[in-house]
């Protein structure tokens, strides 16, 4: 996306640059950015989010997650849902504020700075940063001042930024991007199997139904005895296998 492509009420931003931003119970606005908003959930914010709750996956997603299944788009998005109280707000949002917040979703620790990645050639991700102003929002009267990267590293976007860039190889692979590739159903299936049902996807893959077609490594071993952030790499790593032959 170039600067003249950017919507309004996003500004581009770059990581060293400073802005004055807080958010805390003292600003006015508090929770209004928990209320009316669409929040698609990454499959780590998912991983998260489950544990915080003592759910399993299978739990999590009937519970607390709606799949869209977009023909414009290759695969389906999950959305957390939100109460019917005439604002859509937040599951998790009360007057005292987050109640997940530990746990909280990588868009919303961002807030308000939008991160975007795409693959590197052969190097790291090429990061995109935006600023985004809200009329609602308040904590742009506040006298804290601090950079992008100190901001983004103070929310704890580190670690979910890692899981989230590691999706890149499978969701802006070059048969998508050239849209020679369009799963059937039964990908989309194993889409969400592996990235969103970890639990299902560690019985399946544990009892032979499923398998990686080369020896596993320690780390994926790990992930198949309970640790499921090696699992999400490991589910990742099948996908693209099943649907690139990778």
């Amino acid at each position: 996306m170039t600067t003249e492509q950017i919507p309004q009420p996003f500004e581009p931003i770059a990581d060293d640059e400073p802005f004055a931003f807080s958010c805390h119970p003292g600003v006015p606005c508090f929770t209004e950015c928990c209320r009316e908003l669409d929040l698609a959930l990454t499959p780590y914010d998912a991983l998260r989010l489950k544990h915080n709750l003592r759910l399993t996956s299978g739990q999590f997603l009937a519970q607390y997650v709606i799949t869209e299944w977009d023909e414009q788009q290759p695969f389906p998005l999950c959305y957390l849902t939100m109460v019917d109280d005439g604002r859509a707000s937040c599951v998790f949002v009360d007057s005292q504020g987050c109640s997940v917040y530990g746990d909280r979703p990588g868009s919303c620790r961002a807030y308000p700075i939008g991160r975007g990645a795409a693959r590197g050639a052969g190097g790291p991700p090429v990061e995109s940063l935006v600023l985004l102003r809200e009329p609602h929002c308040r904590g742009f009267e506040q006298t804290r001042c601090q950079t992008v990267r100190e901001y983004l590293r103070d929310q704890g976007l580190e670690q979910y930024n890692r899981f989230n860039d590691a999706l890149l190889p499978l969701l802006q692979h070059p048969q998508i991007q050239d849209r020679t590739f369009r799963p059937s159903r039964q990908q989309l299936d194993q889409y969400m199997l592996a990235l969103y049902d970890l639990d299902q996807f560690r019985r399946e893959m544990s009892d032979g139904r499923i398998a990686l077609h080369r020896p596993l490594t320690p780390a994926q071993l790990k992930g198949l005895a309970g640790d499921d952030e090696e699992l999400l790499l490991l589910g990742i790593r099948w996908l693209l296998q099943e649907f690139f032959g990778e």
